[in-house]
């Protein structure tokens, strides 16, 4: 299941950089880390789904180049992003 409107209009306002910013790095990253969540939690009922496992493995790849970007670019965003994503490092 992909993200509803709301929830994506809720974190796109919470990390966007400017008004009409809807693809930043920290948006990026904040819309896959809810992917990758859900997917956490649909894989603890669906022990089998590889096909979806898969995928899973391609956001959290597709999310790590994109923290490393950051981390390049901007330490103190990455920084901050990962302590209000409660992401370790």
């Amino acid at each position: 299941m992909v993200l509803q409107t709301e929830q994506k209009q809720g974190i796109i306002n919470k990390f966007k950089n400017h008004e009409k910013d809807t693809g930043s790095t920290e948006v990026q990253i904040a819309l896959l880390t809810e992917r990758i969540n859900y997917l956490t939690d649909h894989f603890k009922m669906h022990k089998k789904d590889f096909h979806s496992r898969r995928g899973l493995l391609k956001l959290v790849n597709q999310r790590r180049k994109l923290l490393k970007y950051l981390k390049q670019k901007n330490a103190d965003k990455y920084k901050n992003i990962l302590k209000e994503l409660n992401l370790r490092k």
